[in-house]
């Protein structure tokens, strides 16, 4: 297989996977080993990366995935708008969501300290939108259920991994951001705080802000678009990226 042969193939593959593909997985479906393989999927980065691509390959949650590029975010969320109303998040959810994010593992009850209020409820929703995941159960009385943010939450914000994680008022302008502003942010009887209110919380039980990531622009929190990052649109940004990716 030539060089160019191996980057259609993986340009292919990455394309198809609803998941973002590791190295081995990729250097396993090619026969090939996996230095070879990094090296040419290096070079498919690089190819994607110039301004006149509407979509990029981004390194993410351990593999490759396709996104659109952050300036076009914009017109990919208006395409997904008038297709289906978007999905919607409370400001409850994204308090919970950011508290669980900066002080993972956490229990139920741990949350409702910081957040003086019963998440039950929220945590369903998390749960249901596979933006959280479950990690076992606290070696204390009761043994209650931890839980952590998902593979899925990293894909939606685009991180590589927890060590990306931005700070807390970015955080709270990617919150938005993934929600089209105010607008994808539904109402709450419960609760009129920031997600940086609940983050600060959490940053002070932990003793820190976290660390800082570099500007993302995907996220499918976010995403209406594969690669943004719009909470909102979580079950249509499929249908933007590969429209996005099929329009290249």
């Amino acid at each position: 297989m030539t060089n160019e042969e191996r980057r259609a193939a993986l340009e292919a593959i990455i394309y198809a996977a609803d998941e973002p593909a590791t190295v081995e997985q990729l250097a396993s479906a090619l026969d090939e080993e996996k230095l070879v393989v990094q090296a040419s999927l290096d070079e498919l980065v690089a190819s994607y990366a110039v301004e006149e691509r509407g979509i990029e390959v981004r390194a993410v949650a351990g593999g490759y995935k396709m996104y659109t590029k952050p300036q076009h975010h914009d017109v990919v969320r208006r395409f997904i708008k008038s297709l289906r109303p978007p999905l919607r998040l409370t400001m409850p959810a994204l308090e919970t969501l950011a508290v669980i994010a900066y002080k993972q593992p956490v229990t139920a009850p741990e949350i409702g300290e910081i957040r003086s209020v019963n998440t039950s409820g929220v945590l369903k929703t998390l749960l249901d939108k596979r933006l959280i995941t479950t990690a076992g159960r606290k070696e204390v009385i009761g043994r209650p259920i931890l839980y952590k943010t998902s593979k899925e939450f990293l894909m939606r914000f685009g991180l590589s991994d927890l060590e990306e994680l931005p700070s807390l008022k970015e955080f709270e302008a990617l919150a938005r951001e993934a929600l089209g502003s105010d607008e994808g942010v539904a109402p709450s009887e419960t609760s009129d705080e920031s997600v940086l209110d609940a983050a600060h919380d959490v940053a002070a039980s932990n003793g820190d802000a976290g660390p800082q990531a570099p500007a993302t622009s995907a996220g499918e929190i976010v995403p209406e678009s594969k690669a943004s990052g719009e909470t909102k649109a979580i079950d249509s940004d499929e249908q933007a990226h590969k429209s996005a990716a099929a329009g290249e």
